[in-house]
């Protein structure tokens, strides 16, 4: 007989870890665990610890959400421990971080930190004390099929978390249990109120946890000082237009605080790192068709050297704040690329392209990898035409 985590055995009969990381979501997961009748044990991460950061808002893993995450445990009655990973942390998320902005690259961080400190730190730690699983706050899905779990998005698309999560592998997504998957945020929220919880209004962490100003460039200045080298700012075409003071005060897109008066808008369309450039263009120039991935993780069916020849039809992500559209992955050579039929703008080296088999709400992850390189319209070989399937999909 399975439980409500498709374990075996009783729910009192069943360790799990909950990762609390002191918000809202997690603290609900444990609660909900809790009432079931689960073995429940509570642990935080200490990450980092910024001073002002301990009491920001927006914040998470501080000083502040380790309180809370406590107070809470307490109230539940669930054993709860707080692990020092801040080194782990630094040298795995943070550092990584700042050698990649300096490159000129967007990273996500969050990525990074479920891929090495949560994922598999914590989880190792969690079987280590017995547990059958461990359970997150994410808004993603898992779901049992034949010996495997695979990954799929939530109920709520508003909330979707599977962008963040595509580097979960398949051992992991076999002890991993996402119980606030078919909730909305609104739910979880009067689970929270229904379960007396301190934290049922807590506000959710929106930055970066390690920039406690939410200002990158100060904290890139820190860990790699001189990193913010002059160099000049050049058009598309060639001329140069002005200087800047570092590229690391510049995104991909970016169209405020260029100082360059042409007469027409100008867009941030590549940081050359090498070169010290900021390199600036009309908004057709952020046109991207083509990306070239790293480090691809692929959860789907078979293995990714598998692929048909000719490519897979998928729906390609690439900001967790846009929706997937429509594409062709094709794995060519040892290389991994995805042709974007209607090509995105303001895409970047260093973000994420996750992969999914649909635009449904229970959607599969298929896995995903980081942007190495784009390419333009212009510049990538000719897209081949959706299929009808992907068309009609996207469009209703």
């Amino acid at each position: 007989m399975l439980n409500s985590l498709d374990l075996p055995g009783r729910p009192e009969d069943t360790r799990v870890v909950v990762a609390m990381s002191g918000g809202v979501d997690s603290s609900v997961v444990a609660g909900l665990l809790k009432r079931e009748g689960y073995d429940v044990v509570g642990m935080t991460l200490q990450l980092y610890d910024h001073g002002e950061a301990v009491h920001r808002k927006g914040a998470c893993c501080a000083g502040q959400d380790i309180h809370d995450a406590r107070e809470v445990a307490a109230s539940l009655g669930i054993p709860h421990y707080v692990l020092d990973y801040e080194e782990r942390f630094k040298n795995a998320v943070i550092d990584s971080f700042a050698e990649s902005y300096i490159h000129g690259e967007t990273p996500i961080p969050c990525v990074a930190c479920n891929q090495t400190v949560k994922f598999s730190d914590l989880l190792e730690t969690a079987r280590n004390l017995g547990a059958a699983a461990l359970a997150t706050g994410h808004y993603v899905r898992s779901v049992q099929v034949g010996d495997h779990r695979e990954l799929c998005r939530p109920v709520d698309l508003d909330r979707d978390q599977s962008y963040f999560l595509f580097a979960t592998t398949r051992d992991q997504l076999d002890f991993l249990r996402f119980p606030l998957g078919g909730l909305t945020k609104a739910e979880t929220r009067e689970i929270a109120r229904s379960l007396g919880l301190v934290v049922a209004d807590k506000h959710d962490s929106q930055d970066i946890c390690f920039v406690p100003t939410g200002k990158y460039a100060d904290v890139i200045e820190r860990l790699k000082p001189g990193a913010s080298e002059g160099g000049d700012i050049v058009h598309v075409d060639g001329r140069v237009l002005g200087r800047h003071d570092g590229i690391i005060h510049y995104t991909v897109g970016q169209r405020r605080g260029l100082g360059i008066a042409l007469g027409e808008p100008l867009f941030v369309i590549k940081l050359d790192s090498e070169r010290r450039q900021v390199v600036v263009g009309p908004r057709e120039a952020l046109l991207t068709g083509r990306l070239t991935l790293r480090d691809v993780n692929w959860i789907g069916d078979g293995a990714l050297t598998d692929l048909p020849r000719e490519g897979l039809e998928i729906y390609a992500k690439v900001r967790s704040t846009r929706p997937p559209k429509p594409a062709l992955l094709c794995h060519e050579n040892g290389a991994v690329h995805v042709d974007l039929f209607d090509g995105e703008q303001g895409v970047a080296p260093g973000q994420a392209c996750v992969f999914y088999d649909s635009l449904d709400d229970g959607a599969r992850v298929l896995g995903g990898g980081f942007i190495a390189a784009t390419s333009s319209r212009f510049d990538a070989q000719p897209a081949r035409q959706p299929a009808d399937r992907l068309v009609s999909a996207a469009s209703g």
